[in-house]
């Protein structure tokens, strides 16, 4: 990072995570305790089934860091939280995420905590206070489906046009955001990105899924063709993204990230199986999935240009680390295992309905 980038610091603040024990949260939190030895952490999560605290057990004694289960849908608690803490910052990750539970669930849950929790943050920070910033996490999922082979890309003033329940209540969550800084001068930023990779993600998402499955004998699904398209970018270069957002992006401000990998799922799936030396007639097609984007494609040049971030790694290198750590971590996996049992009712339910001839 430039000089300009590092006159801002985490040392001596508070930071609020919300939803710090899933994926994408419980690596930020890593980065930053790591990266700021004066820096304090507060992980606000429901544990829901794919919360883990096992994925922040490094830092379970570490003064630093403090747990605090609880629901951002909670108004009590979240101002409660607040009050207790008086955080200088807030990011939240808390999100119902999984597409297909959105379909065959259900939207309420994701309706509660993708919006009713997001309004719950944004009046603490407009009601309590003394909040720096506060970075709402986000989807590409809100702006819709691109067509395959256009070359077009989602920018920051592409209109959202969500397909799926899950990425509408996103969007209600974003759209609030923006309302909140423009009616009350709230300082909060958005952030869409693409699909994200790596270690101890919940093997509901699509790479660590086909892994498991690959080491248990068992074949890829892929729903209709296998060529929808999807931008992977590595979760620490997210990561890395929503700090220079949190310590310098502007309030008001909606930054789209990606790292320019765009891959479609038949494409993931032959990865998959060229690493493990196996044959693509383990691929399994099924049935589309009810309003499945075709494509996803971000331009990321804003948050290039203005905060100076850029990924760090390969796909090839990032994704051959990432199986490779699954297969090395069967301890984690099935402790995860042991406490959700299947990883993906929802497309296996589906697999039995809908096999392509």
């Amino acid at each position: 990072m430039s000089k300009k980038q590092t006159e801002h610091s985490l040392n001596g603040k508070v930071l609020l995570v919300c939803g710090g024990a899933g994926f994408i949260g419980s690596n930020f939190i890593r980065s930053i305790l790591k990266k700021y030895p004066k820096a304090k952490v507060v992980n606000l999560d429901k544990l829901t089934y794919s919360g883990n605290l096992d994925n922040l057990r490094e830092f379970s004694d570490e003064v630093r860091y403090t747990f605090v289960r609880g629901d951002i849908a909670d108004n009590k608690k979240v101002n409660a939280i607040f009050k207790k803490y008086a955080p200088d910052y807030v990011i939240n990750f808390a999100a119902e995420t999984h597409v297909d539970r959105s379909i065959h669930v259900g939207a309420l849950e994701f309706i509660n905590t993708n919006v009713v929790g997001v309004y719950n943050l944004l009046e603490a920070v407009k009601e309590i206070g003394g909040v720096r910033t506060f970075v709402q996490v986000s989807t590409d999922e809100v702006y819709g489906s691109l067509e395959l082979d256009s070359g077009v890309e989602f920018t920051e003033t592409t209109a959202f046009a969500p397909n799926v329940p899950y990425a509408a209540t996103k969007a209600g969550g974003d759209l609030l955001c923006r309302a909140y800084h423009n009616t009350w001068n709230v300082p909060v930023v958005v952030t869409h990105c693409s699909n994200n990779y790596g270690p101890r993600q919940y093997p509901e998402k699509l790479i660590p899924y086909f892994v498991l499955r690959m080491l248990e004998g068992k074949s890829l699904p892929l729903y209709g063709d296998g060529r929808h398209v999807r931008d992977w970018i590595y979760v620490t270069d997210h990561c890395d993204a929503l700090e220079l957002c949190l310590l310098r992006g502007r309030a008001g401000a909606v930054y789209n990230i990606g790292a320019d990998n765009e891959i479609s799922n038949r494409e993931i799936a032959k990865h998959i199986l060229d690493y493990f030396g196996k044959d693509e007639d383990l691929i399994e097609f099924v049935g589309d999935r009810p309003g499945h984007d075709r494509r996803y494609a971000i331009d990321a040049s804003l948050i290039k240009k203005e905060l100076g971030w850029k990924p760090k790694h390969r796909f090839k290198d990032a994704f051959s680390e990432t199986v490779k750590w699954y297969t090395e971590n069967s301890k984690w996996v099935g402790r995860v295992r042991r406490k959700t049992g299947v990883f993906n009712p929802h497309i296996d339910l589906w697999r039995k309905h809908n096999i392509k001839e």
